[in-house]
């Protein structure tokens, strides 16, 4: 069985040393956040990720879900148990509004814990991932009776949440939708349509599961303007909140996936079904897209926690699998043969693996703060910066973070040579479990055009020009720092490539469009590998000055961080150049076959 041990320390490190999440303490989310409590609440996490979670996470894959005759979905054996475990430790309340049952604690913490709790089973963790979202969107857009109803449910985890936006017919394009909803006299509407790839749509985990669910009201306008948002759940709430009578919804079908086996992918059919306005009439994509933006940060750390189980196996096999001897002279001479770990093709995957995940950590979990700071900062134009960079960053962290988990879960696999292709080592299903965050959540093609087309441009480019001058600011800062020279070298010539990269955009997008869309997922790639750059700039000057201070008794830790971060410099980094010659040569070659020559 594949082995995970939570990575709580280099999650310290990260939060501790690189964020200075104490400096927030003045704020009420960050108050009760001490570095004790912090350490407890993580440590406890990855204790139920690597016991409770992993031993279930082959046996999950193997099982699957099973559809009985009356359209209910029993999750694997052990998951109702284990969500159970989830649900009693808090964990799903653990940044919920207190108003509602919450702990109030920062949604940065929320987002550590899922990653642990993704590497160590990714289709249990999918069954309370969408929930979050769910809160998020009733919270900011429900009526005070809907809050009432159901954000203390969700928050407790009795209930769970999910997100109904696919049609067989009709993806990244909202406004092909059909599901109808039909006022009725009491003010509510009777939902009728099919939906599909709806995760945990229907389980047997929780009491109750709340559908919010995109329809067009009869009579509303064509396209995305005629789009509202209801709340639809399984079982209709009583007068008291209570569980009631069951509603007019039903699964018709578990998705049969090429991965996260354990997760319920269903096909959903809406008879009828009662449901109420969630907001403003024909504004539900504003509304549900408060719930997308939590869904994609949420898969841009699946992306992480993936590769990060991954690599964790790969690299205890290439310490034990002997093959051969090491290049410079054997390093084992009393045995047979030298651990895989001493080739130089070996450890290029590792580094490349390891170097992605520990940077695109402390990426997200920036992103993860800033999300709490756009909402609590006291200052306003604080607040502002943090949304800035939300928005900006979301689009990369969720189609660069998944794109290199998938591609990192291959090379991990690679590692194995030939038993990385065998069940049983369960290399296979990283793989296949990885795939999924590319595509779901928006695919990440579309994380790239809305990065270039959108977020670029918002505000006047503010939030771009922001990242600019924040990476510029280390850069210029630690120049005579002859510790950092290795970092502020490469990372002012990755921003410089950006910037460039920027700027053709600029000058070549508006006036043909498909500039922009050829160039559109290298460039999300190239503020990638910027943005994971400045964050490891920030990681080696911090272990450069623990390690000054005593490293806190842990001069290795530092040492690796140091090794990692030049590695990232000397190896990922030139990337950038080959990015920003793609994105120079535009659309005209990629264009040029006509339709039916493909």
């Amino acid at each position: 069985m594949p082995v995970y041990r939570a990575p709580v320390e280099d999650t310290l490190f990260v939060l501790n040393n690189v964020l200075d999440i104490g400096r927030h303490a003045n704020l009420p989310v960050f108050a009760e956040a001490s570095p004790d409590v912090v350490r407890a609440i993580l440590e406890e996490a990855g204790r139920l990720a690597e016991e409770v979670l992993l031993p279930l996470n082959q046996s999950g894959d193997r099982q699957g879900c099973r559809r009985l005759e009356d359209g209910s979905v029993r999750a694997p054996d052990g998951f109702r148990e284990a969500y159970a475990a989830y649900r009693d430790g808090g964990w799903g309340s653990l940044s919920g509004d207190p108003a509602f049952g919450g702990q109030g604690l920062p949604h940065l913490l929320s987002a550590a814990v899922s990653e642990f709790m993704s590497s160590a089973n990714m289709s249990l963790a999918m069954y309370p991932s969408l929930t979050a979202g769910a809160i998020a969107a009733i919270r900011q857009h429900g009526s005070d009776a809907q809050k009432a109803t159901y954000l203390p449910k969700l928050i407790e985890g009795r209930w769970t949440g999910t997100m109904n936006l696919t049609e067989p017919h009709c993806g990244t394009d909202l406004g092909l939708l059909r599901t109808r909803a039909a006022p009725h006299e009491d003010g509510t509407y009777r939902i009728t349509g099919q939906k599909i790839f709806i995760s945990a749509g229907e389980h047997d985990l929780a009491e109750n599961i709340v559908h919010l669910v995109l329809a067009r009201i009869d009579g509303a306008a064509a396209g995305t303007k005629g789009i509202s948002l209801f709340v639809v759940p399984k079982f209709l709430p009583d007068a008291e909140g209570r569980v009631g009578a069951r509603n007019g919804l039903s699964c018709g079908a578990i998705e049969e996936k090429m991965g996260i086996h354990g997760s319920a992918t269903c096909v959903m059919n809406y008879d009828g079904a009662t449901g109420w306005l969630v907001g403003e009439r024909d504004k539900g994509l504003r509304a549900m897209f408060t719930m997308m933006n939590e869904a994609r940060l949420f898969v841009g750390v699946q992306g992480l926690a993936v590769s990060e189980i991954a690599y964790q196996n790969a690299a205890a096999y290439a310490r034990d699998r002997l093959q051969g001897r090491s290049l410079s002279g054997a390093k084992a001479p009393d045995r047979p043969a030298d651990p895989i770990v001493v080739h130089p093709d070996v450890r290029r995957m590792l580094m490349t693996i390891r170097a992605l995940n520990e940077g695109g950590r402390a990426l997200a979990l920036r992103t993860a703060l800033m999300g709490d700071l756009s909402q609590v900062a006291e200052d306003e134009l604080q607040r502002q910066a943090a949304d800035d960079w939300m928005g900006l960053m979301t689009p990369v962290v969720k189609g660069v973070l998944t794109d290199k988990g998938f591609e990192n879960a291959v090379m991990a696999q690679q590692v194995f040579g030939g038993h990385g292709y065998i069940v049983e080592w369960g290399m296979e299903q990283f793989v296949r479990d990885a795939r999924i965050t590319q595509i779901y959540e928006g695919a990440n093609g579309i994380q790239a055009l809305d990065l270039v087309g959108r977020k670029l441009a918002l505000n006047g480019g503010r939030a771009v020009q922001a990242f600019f001058a924040d990476v510029g600011a280390f850069c210029e800062e630690n120049r005579t720092n002859e510790a950092l020279t290795f970092c502020t070298k490469a990372l002012k010539k990755g921003l410089n490539d950006l910037q460039q990269a920027t700027l053709w955009l600029m000058n070549n997008a508006l006036a043909k469009p498909d500039n922009a869309g050829a160039a559109s997922t290298d460039y999300m790639h190239l503020f990638g590998l910027v943005a994971i750059g400045a964050m490891w700039g920030q990681m080696a000057k911090a272990a450069h000055e623990k390690l000054a201070d005593g490293a806190d008794g842990d001069p290795a830790f530092m040492e690796a961080k140091l090794a990692t971060a030049r590695f990232y410099m000397d190896r990922m980094m030139p990337e950038t150049a080959a990015h920003l010659a793609r994105i120079s040569a535009g659309a005209d070659s990629l264009m040029a076959l006509p339709a039916e020559a493909f």
